[in-house]
């Protein structure tokens, strides 16, 4: 089973350089977008998250550029999660050009739990595996 979203985006003018091609630190927001989508959608938001005294740092990102976007265009950010036995919330991104649905970048994140001092936390924390439940990553197990 695959957690996925898509979200469009208008590309705007403070994201582009001189020249009206995206920025390429742009990229990491509209991975920020694709997140907070994600997690609007699917019932793991900041808020959520925050509401349990935890945070979730991104701790890895990799990105990897294919081909420009201009101001003015739209794009589509594809979302997925990666399920991961580990304490993580990991995500894959696709970024598409959304009027020709050309690969423009891919991208990688892996986020942390910790609480709300910065203390890593080296198991899921119980809503987590709650949530995994709740959207079918894992089956309940009666006791």
């Amino acid at each position: 089973m695959s957690l996925i979203i898509q979200k469009t985006i208008d590309i705007r003018f403070s994201e582009v350089d001189s020249m009206g091609v995206v920025w390429h630190g742009s990229y990491v927001k509209f991975l920020e977008d694709g997140r907070e989508y994600f997690g609007l959608k699917y019932g793991l938001s900041y808020l959520e998250v925050a509401s349990k005294d935890l945070l979730i740092p991104v701790v890895d990102m990799r990105l990897s550029y294919k081909k420009s976007a201009k101001y003015g265009e739209k794009l589509v950010v594809e979302t997925k999660f990666v399920d991961s036995p580990a304490a993580k919330i990991i995500f894959e991104y696709i970024i598409y050009r959304e009027s020709d649905m050309e690969i423009l970048a891919k991208a990688k994140t892996v986020q942390v739990f910790t609480d709300n001092k910065g203390q890593l936390l080296l198991n899921n924390p119980q809503f987590f595996t709650d949530w995994k439940k709740n959207v079918g990553l894992l089956e309940y197990v009666a006791v």
